[in-house]
């Protein structure tokens, strides 16, 4: 009962709240920022959109994981940046306005591409036999009510009443990121049993992902002659995925809690790896 409530009300709810949170943060104003440094939004999507499902891929086919728990690495993988990503580049002094305006940008693209990339993951590490399947247009409806939809709402709310958005928006933000602690720990309470047999299958190849991409979107801003700010940014956008959508396309959307894990493990991790990078770019800098 717990779990079914979690997969089909609580997570939903929370990605709608983050999601909302994101457009009470965003102006029209802001989809010109694009045009400001089209060359560090084009290798920030480059690295979220391509270098970081591949790598995904990669690793999961590297690695002896289950069929099910190699999806879900590729699911999170194609998942964008969200608040998270947000928050990590301004606490380590990033380009804050690019990391938002990638976030939109991937956020308004991944409805689309999760799906068909997720079908074909599923057909290549399950087999077109599975039990599991993955409606295309069925789920692209979906993705696009619990993504764009509160995104296009909280920047009408920001439009029609500003100064209530931003007085709301702050709390948003960090109630978001309570609430996602909330579903992992009350995920974990549901399978405490089993949270050893997770991290055995899923930790070392979501720790190896996370760590590797961080200092691949990093290194490729900086290769590519970008500004020590926007390649913090791109590092975090890179390396840095919104795990509640992870949980929903898996385990809502395709219905499997198999491929939640590495979702969930990522979500008791990213903080951790994510603190450690920002020091790291943070001490680089200095």
């Amino acid at each position: 009962m717990l779990i079914n409530m979690l997969t089909t009300v609580i997570l939903p709810l929370s990605l709608f709240i983050i999601m909302f949170g994101l457009g009470l943060t965003l102006q029209t104003t802001n989809f010109a920022e694009v045009f400001k440094f089209p060359k560090a939004v084009a290798i920030g999507l480059f690295g979220q959109l391509i270098l970081l499902p591949l790598i995904a891929f990669i690793i999961a086919n590297s690695f002896d994981l289950s069929p099910a728990i190699a999806v879900g690495v590729v699911i999170l993988a194609l998942a964008p940046g969200g608040a998270t990503s947000n928050m990590f580049t301004y606490l380590s002094k990033g380009d804050v306005a690019l990391s938002i305006s990638l976030t939109v940008i991937v956020s308004f693209i991944t409805p689309f591409s999760i799906p068909i990339i997720v079908a074909l993951a599923m057909d290549y590490f399950m087999g077109s036999n599975t039990a599991f399947q993955i409606p295309l247009l069925k789920t692209i409806i979906q993705l696009l009510v619990i993504t764009i939809v509160p995104v296009s709402l909280g920047m009408l709310c920001l439009h029609r009443w500003p100064e209530l958005s931003k007085k709301v928006e702050n709390f948003i933000k960090w109630f978001s990121i309570f609430f996602l602690f909330l579903v992992i720990i009350l995920i974990t309470m549901k399978n405490s049993e089993h949270m050893l047999s997770y991290f055995a299958q899923a930790g070392e190849t979501m720790i190896l992902l996370n760590i590797i991409v961080l200092f691949v979107g990093y290194y490729m801003a900086k290769w590519l002659q970008l500004s020590h700010p926007q390649s913090v940014t791109i590092g975090f956008e890179v390396g840095i995925q919104n795990g509640t959508l992870g949980m929903v396309v898996a385990g809502t959307i395709i219905g499997n809690e198999t491929m939640m894990i590495p979702s969930l493990v990522y979500g008791l991790l990213m903080f951790a790896t994510g603190a450690g990078f920002s020091w790291w770019v943070r001490r680089n800098n200095d």
